[in-house]
C-alpha cells in the first residue's frame, strides 16, 4: 500500500484484512449482480441460449460464470419478456418480476467471489508491507509487484475451485458424482487438466492488476494531497478504483475476450458433448479473432465491461479501505483501553 494506508495496514491482523475484504466482496456482488443479470436477458432476447451455454462476467477483481442448466425451463435467463434497452429492462424486471430477479445467480457468484476477494486483498496488503520493510526498494514500484504476485497466486489456487464449482453448475450431481468425474478427468489428463484456462486467466488478470494497483495508489496519493487528507475518505477511494480499474479494463480487453471464448467453448464442448480439438494457444485465439472480426473484435463488450468494472472496482476498494480503516480504529481503542 502507499504510506498513508500502510500506518493502518500495520495494525491490522491477517483475520481483520481477510474480514474487510469479504465484506467488500458482498457488497461488490450484491451491487454488480443486477448488471450481470440484465445484461445477460437483453443478450438472451438477441440471442437464445443452449443448454449447457456458459455465461461469463468479470467485473476485473472477480469472474461470475453462470451456467444454462440442461431441461430447466423455468431458468431465470429465459423468462419472457421485450426489453428495449438497459433502463426498459430494469424497470421491467422490477414490475412483472419482482425486485427479487435483479439478484438470479446471486449464490453461486458469492462462493467464488468471497475466497477469491479474500485471497487476493490480504496478500496485497501481506505483499506491500513486506516489500517496504526491505531496503533499498522504490515504493511506486511496489503495488506493481505486490499486486501481480497476489493476483497469480489468488487466481492459481481457485482455478480448480472455478473449474469444479462450473462442473456443479452445469450437471445437477451428488458430491460422490462430482468426485468421480474430477478423480476420473484427473487419472486420464493428469493434475494439470485442473487448472485449465489457467493461463489465459493470469494473461488478464496479472496485467490488469498490475496497473490497477499502481494507478490507484498514485490517484489515493494524489488526491489526498488536494484534499489535505492523511488518510483516504471513503470519496478518494472510489473514485481513484473507478478510474485506475476503467484504465486496467480498457488495456486488458483483448485477453477478457480470448478467455471469455476459451471458457465458453470449453464447458460448452463438455456438456453438448462435442469432441474437443486441440486447445490453441491465447496468442493463436487472439490471432484468429482478429483475423475474423479485425482489431477491434478484441475489444468487443469493452463498453459493458467498463460501465461494471468501473463501479465494481470502485465499491470493492472503498468498502475494503473503510472496513481496514474500522478495525484499525477500533484497535487503536483496544490498545488505548487494554
Amino acid at each position: 500500500m502507499a504510506e498513508m494506508s500502510g500506518i493502518h495496514v500495520q495494525k491490522l491482523t491477517v483475520v481483520q484484512q481477510a474480514i474487510a475484504s469479504c465484506c467488500g466482496a458482498i457488497i461488490t456482488s450484491l451491487f454488480v449482480t443486477p448488471l450481470d443479470v440484465i445484461k445477460t436477458r437483453l443478450q438472451a432476447q438477441r440471442n437464445p441460449f443452449h443448454d449447457g451455454k456458459c455465461l461469463v462476467n468479470s467485473s476485473g477483481h472477480m469472474d461470475h460464470v453462470y451456467v444454462c442448466k440442461n431441461g430447466d425451463s423455468k431458468a431465470w435467463y429465459k423468462k419472457p419478456g421485450h426489453f428495449k434497452g438497459t433502463l426498459d429492462a430494469f424497470v421491467k424486471i422490477i414490475r412483472i418480476e419482482g425486485i427479487k430477479s435483479l439478484w438470479s445467480g446471486l449464490p453461486p457468484t458469492l462462493i467464488m467471489a468471497i475466497p477469491t476477494t479474500a485471497i487476493y486483498f490480504t496478500c496485497y496488503d501481506q505483499l506491500c508491507e513486506a516489500l517496504k520493510s526491505r531496503p533499498g526498494k522504490h515504493d511506486e514500484h511496489i503495488p506493481v509487484i505486490a499486486g501481480s504476485l497476489s493476483r497469480f497466486g489468488s487466481a492459481t489456487v481457485v482455478s480448480p475451485l472455478e473449474l469444479i464449482k462450473t462442473q456443479m453448475q452445469c450437471r445437477r450431481s451428488s458430491y460422490k458424482q462430482l468426485y468421480l468425474r474430477v478423480s476420473t478427468k484427473v487419472t486420464v489428463d493428469g493434475w494439470l487438466s485442473l487448472w485449465q484456462g489457467w493461463a489465459s486467466t493470469i494473461l488478464r488478470d496479472v496485467p490488469f492488476s498490475a496497473m490497477y494497483w499502481y494507478n490507484y495508489e498514485r490517484f489515493k496519493k494524489m488526491m489526498c494531497k488536494e484534499v489535505g487528507a492523511h488518510e483516504p475518505t471513503f470519496f478518494v477511494s472510489f473514485t481513484s478504483g473507478a478510474a485506475s480499474g476503467s484504465i486496467a479494463a480498457v488495456v486488458t480487453q483483448p485477453f477478457d475476450v480470448v478467455k471469455t471464448h476459451r471458457q465458453t467453448q470449453l464447458w460448452e464442448n463438455e456438456t453438448l458433448k462435442i469432441p474437443q480439438r486441440d486447445s490453441k494457444s491465447t496468442w493463436a485465439v487472439m490471432r484468429k479473432i482478429a483475423a475474423r472480426n479485425g482489431i477491434t473484435g478484441l475489444f468487443a463488450g469493452i463498453t459493458p465491461r467498463l460501465f461494471k468494472v468501473a463501479p465494481a472496482c470502485a465499491i470493492m476498494i472503498s468498502t475494503y479501505e473503510y472496513g481496514k480503516s474500522f478495525f484499525s480504529h477500533l484497535n487503536e481503542k483496544k490498545n488505548q483501553h487494554p
